[in-house]
């Protein structure tokens, strides 16, 4: 679904006649390659690099460098013709647009192998992302401290929000319960839930709700890889575009 953005938090001038550009409408796969390039962009500068053309970009990016500048124009025009962007606004104006020039708070259901992975994870707090919440019902964890954060039962998530309004939900819990917790979760207030539990959940209009199935990503390599074999046994192979990023790999 597309998603509204602000004009650029620079001063500037970002548009073609000097004016900084109204909000607009991102689309959804725009906004998903946004920290891919963002990613590419953040390599450049920790190697000096201070402009890059959109045939770089694209390049880098596996998509083709028209891609990059109609993405890159949807947030403001920021590239100037035959010297292409500069690498440390053009970052600052995608941390911008992905909202992480603010500070999240998160909230993770379920504290199992994955949820304590992502309790851990370093990459939250370099991007602004602070686990604040951990819930599990399993009575023998409930009282541990993660990283400081200690863990309580689902029921208390309203007593946990009063104190600390939660933007953002990861639900890591199995399958069964991943509606209840969904739930648990909306009445305290967050507005944002990423879902890693194999089950499709039913969340009011209002509510942003993603999923990342690892078994659903192993099911399309598994797509890919079948059809190289058969090509390997003499069948035909179809052409097969890079999905996503493929590092060191060619588009």
């Amino acid at each position: 679904m597309p998603v509204d953005v602000p004009p650029p938090s620079s001063d500037k001038p970002t548009g073609a006649d000097g004016s900084v550009p109204t909000g607009r409408r991102i689309p959804e796969a725009t906004v998903a390659r946004l920290p891919v390039y963002q990613r590419i962009l953040e390599e450049l500068l920790r190697s000096g690099t201070s402009t890059v053309s959109s045939e770089l970009l694209g390049a880098a990016a596996q998509v083709n460098a028209a891609k990059v500048r109609k993405d890159l124009s949807l947030l403001g025009s920021f590239g100037t013709r035959g010297a292409g962007y500069d690498v440390a606004f053009l970052v600052e104006q995608i941390d911008h647009q992905l909202g992480l020039d603010r500070d999240w708070t998160v909230a993770i259901a379920g504290v199992g192998n994955l949820g304590r992975a992502l309790a851990r994870s370093q990459g939250f707090a370099a991007r602004n992302f602070e686990v604040v919440a951990l819930v599990d019902t399993d009575a023998s964890i409930i009282g541990e401290r993660i990283d400081g954060v200690e863990v309580r039962h689902p029921d208390d998530l309203p007593a946990i929000a009063e104190s600390t309004p939660l933007a953002i939900g990861v639900i890591t819990t199995p399958a069964p319960v991943a509606q209840r917790v969904a739930d648990l979760l909306i009445e305290a207030g967050v507005r944002s839930l990423l879902n890693f539990a194999p089950r499709v959940l039913d969340v009011p209009d209002d509510v942003f709700l993603r999923y990342v199935d690892l078994s659903m990503e192993l099911q399309v390599m598994s797509f890919y890889q079948a059809r190289r074999l058969d090509h390997e046994a003499g069948g035909r192979m179809p052409i097969i575009r890079s999905v996503g990023l493929s590092p060191g790999g060619r588009r």
